[in-house]
């Protein structure tokens, strides 16, 4: 049960007896009964506003060989890496200090592979801050579907929505000569998202009319677009974890970074 609904059960608990006094021009009772409303209130303020400040977790994901590791190990250890095919996350702290602000997220980078990937976001994503969906920029065009129905996935998640976790789409390898920029591929993306919306909601109501009950993704009515996700943000950021001078260079990072800090 959560907070909302513990207060909504106390109010109707006391309400028959504050109609009651307030009948009878009992102005002890009824002050007794605004103080609780006013503390219960305060109380589920607090609730909400420690809930998203404990949230510090930072969700790497995106398919295999998106550069999700790389990414992690520069964000985190600063350094390059050379990484594999895992089972396992990885889980670091980023930390910012400047002038502006100073405080840490912890990155947990998940496993690309499609079964490990769902179960560590349903693990993980409780505790989200953020989520860095990573997209390698040089096959997006050919793994469109692959991308568009994990991203999809997240997309339609309830904790996404309900904890309004914003997402960062980071478009990566841009070192690479004919790799697509975030304006190609953000086009990209909401036309295979708008195509796979319709065939799941069709797949749906051809077993049990369930569409007409299942949340939609953007607005009906409408070509899809990232725009019509609100609350949830949805930002494009180009970067290269690897860098224009190879494994002895810096990654470009620096639209990441920035995301990154408006979290802190």
């Amino acid at each position: 049960m959560n907070m909302a609904t513990e207060v909504v059960l106390l109010l109707q608990s006391h309400w028959e007896n504050f109609s009651s006094d307030l009948k009878k021009g009992d102005a002890a009772s009824v002050g007794i009964v605004v103080g609780l409303i006013v503390v219960l209130l305060t109380i589920v303020i607090f609730r909400l506003f420690r809930q998203r400040t404990d949230r510090k977790g930072i969700l790497l994901v995106g398919l295999c060989e998106s550069g999700k590791t790389l990414l992690f190990a520069k964000l985190v250890h600063k350094k390059f890496v050379k990484s594999y095919t895992s089972q396992q996350d990885n889980k670091g702290l980023y930390t910012i200090k400047n002038a502006k602000k100073s405080g840490f997220l912890q990155i947990a980078d998940i496993p690309g592979h499609e079964r490990a990937r769902l179960n560590f976001f349903e693990t993980l994503k409780s505790s989200a801050r953020g989520i860095i969906f990573v997209v390698d920029s040089t096959t997006v065009q050919k793994d469109i579907r692959d991308v568009a129905e994990f991203l999809f996935t997240i997309l339609m998640d309830w904790t996404v929505h309900s904890n309004k976790i914003p997402i960062l789409i980071a478009c990566n390898k841009q070192d690479v000569t004919l790799a697509k920029t975030a304006k190609v591929i953000k086009p990209l993306l909401e036309k295979e998202l708008n195509t796979l919306r319709i065939t799941r909601a069709a797949a749906l109501a051809s077993i049990d009319n369930v569409s007409s009950r299942s949340n939609y993704l953007g607005k009906k009515g409408k070509d899809f677009e990232f725009a019509h996700l609100a609350p949830v943000q949805v930002t494009f950021a180009e970067c290269s974890a690897l860098g224009s001078h190879g494994e002895s260079g810096a990654a470009e990072l620096n639209q990441v970074a920035d995301w990154l800090e408006k979290l802190v």
